[in-house]
């Protein structure tokens, strides 16, 4: 199964290191593949320099794929982050 959703960054701070290692954290849980991209860019969100590299402001959108047998239950993990600021604010 493949899920494709794209999520706008509106915590004050856009990703940085404690939200990249946050999402690192839940990405690495799954066997599905899991990738986000930003203007053209894909990196594995089980990297951590790599979601760092992609400079994510507030205001910025990210589309996160994920490919395999459990990527609805990556992808609601995933969404329940963005949605909740990452836990900030």
């Amino acid at each position: 199964m493949t899920m494709i959703r794209t999520f706008e960054v509106r915590n004050k701070l856009g990703i940085h290191a404690r939200v990249a290692a946050k999402l690192v954290s839940v990405a690495v849980r799954f066997r599905s593949g899991i990738f986000f991209e930003k203007d053209g860019s894909e990196v594995n969100a089980k990297s951590l320099l790599g979601i760092l590299t992609m400079a994510c402001p507030q205001g910025s959108f990210l589309t996160v794929r994920a490919d395999g047998d459990d990527a609805a239950e990556a992808m609601e993990q995933i969404a329940r982050l963005f949605e909740e600021k990452f836990g900030e604010e």
